[in-house]
């Protein structure tokens, strides 16, 4: 049809620095996104440490694809516990 993007016709290469960038920003966004939920909630330490755990994995399996270095995972952590106390049972990397 007129008017409509042929397949793959928008799709540009991202640089590896861009992915990493990228990769830094969503860990930051959902370790604040999950401080602030676990805030409001007042939910139990079992369930934190749920929802901690899923986090750590993600973080784990990013640094294992190289899309983030551990010591970029470790400073986002550290300042994400420092900002939120009840991230402090954060993962053990």
């Amino acid at each position: 049809m007129e008017g409509e993007a042929e397949t793959g016709q928008n799709r540009t290469r991202m640089t590896r620095q861009a992915r990493t960038e990228r990769t830094e920003r969503i860990l930051i966004a959902r370790l604040e996104e999950l401080a602030r939920a676990l805030e409001r909630s007042g939910a139990s330490p079992k369930s934190v440490g749920r929802l901690l755990e899923s986090a750590s994995v993600a973080t784990i399996n990013a640094i294992a694809l190289n899309l983030l270095s551990e010591e970029a995972a470790n400073e986002i952590w550290s300042g994400a516990a420092k900002r939120h106390p009840e991230l402090s049972l954060r993962r053990a990397a």
